[in-house]
C-alpha cells in the first residue's frame, strides 16, 4: 500500500515537473518576443491566410520549424482553429510536406494538451465520471480505434475530443496511437482542400472529386453506424 501511494505521488510529481517545464518554455518565448502569441491569436481567430503566409515567410529558412511550433501551440490551446495554418503549409511547402508538417504538429499538440488536462484534472475527472452515466458510457470507448475514428473527422474541434479522452480511463499509449493514425487522413484532407480552394482555377476537377469522395466515405460510415445501432 505504501509503495503504491509512493508510486502515485512520484508519478504526479513527475507529471507536474514536466508541466512546469512546458509552461517555462512557453513563458520564455513570450519574454523574448511579446508579439508572438498575440499574432498567432489574431491570425487564427481571423483566419487570415495571407497574413499567415507572410508571417511564416518572415522567418526565412526557419519557416517550416515555426509553422510546426505554431500549429503545436494552437492544438495545445484547443479552441483556436488550425485550418488556416494547414492551408498555409500546403501553399508554402507543397502538398506532401504541408501534410507531413501539419499532421505531426497537430498530433504533438493534442498529445501535450491531453497530458496537461490529465495531469491537472485527473482526480476531478474520475469523480465526475463515476457520478455521470453519460460519461461512463463515453468512458467505455477508450480504445485507440475509437480515438482514431474521432480524429479522422476533418474540422473536428480538437479541444472537445481531447477533453473527452482526458476525462476517460484511456491509456496515453492508446490515445497517442489513435491520434497518430486518425490525424493523418483528416489533416491531409484539410491541407489538400484548403490548397485547392485557394487555387480553384487550377485544381477545380481534383477539388470536386475530393469533395465527392469525402461525402461518400463519411456518408457511408454514418449510414453503417446508424444501421448497426438499429440492428442492436
Amino acid at each position: 500500500m505504501r509503495y503504491r501511494n509512493w508510486n502515485e505521488k512520484g508519478e504526479r510529481k513527475f507529471r507536474l515537473s514536466v508541466l512546469a517545464l512546458l509552461i517555462l518554455v512557453l513563458a520564455a518565448i513570450h519574454f523574448f518576443d511579446p508579439t508572438f502569441y498575440p499574432t498567432i491569436y489574431h491570425l487564427s481567430k481571423d483566419g487570415d491566410l495571407r497574413g499567415t503566409i507572410a508571417y511564416l515567410h518572415s522567418f526565412g529558412i526557419y519557416a517550416a520549424f515555426m509553422s510546426f511550433f505554431i500549429d503545436v501551440v494552437i492544438n495545445i490551446v484547443g479552441f483556436l482553429p488550425s485550418i488556416f495554418i494547414s492551408t498555409a503549409n500546403g501553399l508554402i511547402f507543397g502538398l506532401f510536406w504541408g501534410v507531413i508538417i501539419s499532421w505531426l504538429a497537430e498530433t504533438v499538440g493534442v498529445l501535450i494538451s491531453f497530458y496537461v488536462m490529465r495531469t491537472l484534472f485527473r482526480g476531478m475527472a474520475m469523480n465526475i465520471i463515476n457520478k455521470s452515466k453519460t460519461l461512463k458510457k463515453l468512458d467505455s470507448y477508450d480504445s485507440w480505434q475509437a480515438m482514431a475514428a474521432a480524429r479522422a473527422i476533418p474540422y473536428m474541434p480538437n479541444g472537445l475530443v481531447t477533453a473527452i479522452a482526458a476525462l476517460s480511463s484511456m491509456h496515453f499509449r492508446s490515445y497517442a496511437l489513435g491520434c497518430l493514425i486518425g490525424k493523418l487522413p483528416s489533416t491531409a484532407m484539410e491541407v489538400v482542400l484548403g490548397h485547392d480552394v485557394v487555387n480553384m482555377e487550377e485544381h477545380a476537377f481534383r477539388l470536386t472529386i475530393l469533395i465527392i469522395m469525402i461525402t461518400l466515405i463519411y456518408g457511408g460510415i454514418w449510414y453503417y453506424n446508424k444501421k448497426k445501432k438499429k440492428n442492436l
